[in-house]
């Protein structure tokens, strides 16, 4: 039982109202990132380092700009501790999953012929991470996530015209470039410092080259995000969610 009832109805209906595709695409991209976040890049040259997280991390930004503007910042926050603790559940099963005995498919490749033994343990090694990586990472995103949004918020609620694509796009970007460049940069202090031996200049720029191709694929993108914000927007998508929120402000 919830000793918080109406917490807990508002949490319950704020999942109903937000579009199951919104939702599934922001923890898929969460528990995405921190896997890849296990490779470093080799990227030739000595003073920039980056790792594969980049590929992913923009869509999680994206999604919480999306549910800031629809739902508010209450909401996202919520959806972003929500995210995080499914990725530390994904990250117990995986751990569950690489303790189980077998054999990886890619053993049986040609190229692992003789090494199967290290092929499996390399990729139960992956599977199950490493523990201060998923620790960090939660940081990380805890922290950047929370800033993000807040960002976001604000900057949505100054402008005037809150409808156009170039609000939601000013916000969206300036949120982002400040949310994940805190994200890189905490994650590369606590994780890539210790364990890949960055220097500070490296988590330096890891962080600004990160937080640069991520914001670029946020603007590719973002037409596309504007468009499901406003289709949300027609549909009155989460109205009973807002209604809600709207009636216990009013009491």
């Amino acid at each position: 039982a919830c000793g918080h009832k109406g917490f807990c109805v508002e949490v319950e209906l704020l999942f109903r109202s937000i579009p199951s595709p919104l939702i599934a695409f922001f923890f898929v991209s969460v528990v995405g990132m921190n896997i890849l976040a296990n490779k470093s890049i080799d990227t030739g040259l000595d003073w920039l380092a980056l790792d594969a997280g980049f590929i992913l991390s923009w869509m999680c930004f994206l999604s919480m700009d999306l549910i800031v503007k629809r739902f508010g910042l209450r909401a996202s926050n919520i959806v972003s501790v929500c995210a995080l603790l499914f990725n530390l559940l994904m990250a117990v099963i995986f751990l569950l999953a690489s303790l189980i005995p077998g054999e990886w498919a890619e053993s049986f490749s040609d190229y692992a012929f003789g090494n199967e033994g290290i092929v499996n343990k390399a990729f139960d090694s992956t599977f199950r991470g490493n523990w201060f990586i998923v620790m960090g990472s939660s940081v990380a995103f805890l922290v950047s996530a929370i800033i993000n949004n807040i960002t976001c918020f604000l900057l949505n609620r100054a402008f005037h015209n809150k409808t156009k694509f170039r609000t939601f796009a000013v916000a969206s970007y300036l949120s982002t470039a400040i949310g994940q460049f805190i994200d890189n940069i905490i994650f590369a202090l606590i994780v890539s410092m210790t364990l890949f031996g960055w220097g500070f200049v490296q988590c330096l720029t890891c962080a600004t080259t990160g937080m640069i191709v991520e914001l670029l694929c946020e603007i590719i993108f973002s037409p596309l995000g504007y468009r499901i914000l406003r289709g949300m927007e027609e549909n009155e998508a989460g109205k009973a969610y807002l209604d809600y929120v709207a009636e216990r402000k009013a009491q």
